[in-house]
């Protein structure tokens, strides 16, 4: 049946772009959960689709003026964000609304418009996507990896700490505006097969994933990726199939994977060994107790008659060796 699919040269541009795109969503998607700024996703999404109703309105091509739209506007929220002028969420409003706004205006005016062409844009369509935009879709993807994972150490200690970051001498504006264009890319490349409403989507879920499952953040990037690749492909597969749209169903995929892991991660907790209360504990622990420290999560077990002791308050308790 998978042999089946790869007949037909849609899935086949399809299936491409989702693997362009699982890839790149996660890598850009990881700084954003980091600032804490999951919805710039969706700001730039609104913005994209007045570059499309230009684009179709002027005949130049929707790809390219969704790209210069939203970059400008990506370039334009970093400096409001840096000059103090006006809030993040208040910057985002004005983008949602202005943007979302616009492109319905102008794609109503393009000729040949239809409301089947702005669902496709909204939500995403695998029939949509041309051999001539999986090939601009396949550069940016890749400059957007190149300067994501060239600049990861750049993008997370600015992320990590601005004020730090700028007096340790990092150029904190420049690495945001970088950081801001390569989600207004991303958008760009995702809103064949996700759509401009659901990409944000794609770049958060397979991150809050993943954040559950590595345990370093360069582990945290990487399994995002491989979730981003998994959830878009599959959810193309699923969506041929049921006969669904593709954005969608990519985002109900990812979704149930986030669901599937914090189920599973939460009832491999409930089953680990719990700790007790030490019985007749007398001995005080400390640094200089005699008593070998070995280190447990957040805190120093002490090892005493074959056990395991850790202060918690008034009391120790005892606490099992993780298998």
């Amino acid at each position: 049946m998978t042999m089946e699919i790869l007949q037909f040269d849609f899935m086949q541009r399809a299936l491409l772009a989702a693997l362009l795109i699982g890839l790149s969503a996660p890598a850009v998607g990881i700084y954003l959960v980091q600032r804490r700024l999951a919805l710039i996703g969706d700001g730039m999404g609104h913005v994209a689709l007045t570059g499309v109703g230009i684009g179709l309105l002027t005949r130049s091509g929707p790809v390219w003026s969704a790209l210069v739209c939203t970059v400008l506007g990506a370039v334009v929220i970093e400096f409001m964000r840096a000059k103090g002028r006006t809030n993040s969420d208040v910057a985002l409003a004005v983008m949602f609304y202005g943007g979302i706004a616009g492109g319905v205006v102008l794609l109503a005016k393009a000729p040949g418009s239809t409301p089947a062409n702005l669902n496709s844009y909204l939500f995403g369509s695998i029939t949509s996507t041309t051999p001539g935009d999986l090939v601009v879709f396949a550069v940016l993807a890749a400059v957007v990896l190149v300067v994501t994972l060239g600049m990861s150490r750049l993008f997370f200690t600015v992320g990590a700490d601005e004020e730090y970051a700028g007096a340790a001498g990092l150029p904190v504006l420049a690495v945001n505006i970088v950081l801001a264009v390569m989600v207004a890319v991303t958008v760009v490349v995702s809103m064949r097969v996700v759509g401009l409403l659901l990409v944000s989507a794609l770049m958060i879920v397979p991150v809050a994933i993943a954040q559950r499952l590595g345990r370093s953040f360069a582990g945290t990037v990487a399994a995002a990726m491989v979730i981003g690749v998994v959830v878009t492909v599959g959810g193309i597969f699923t969506s041929y199939y049921a006969d669904t749209p593709s954005g969608a169903t990519i985002v109900l995929a990812a979704i149930a994977v986030f669901v599937l892991t914090v189920a599973g991660t939460a009832l491999g907790a409930a089953l680990r060994r719990p700790h007790t209360e030490a019985e007749d504990h007398l001995h005080r622990h400390g640094p200089v107790c005699g008593h070998a420290s070995v280190s447990h999560q957040d805190h120093v077990d002490y090892l005493h008659d074959g056990h395991r002791h850790a202060p918690h308050g008034a009391h120790y308790d005892e606490h099992y060796e993780e298998r």
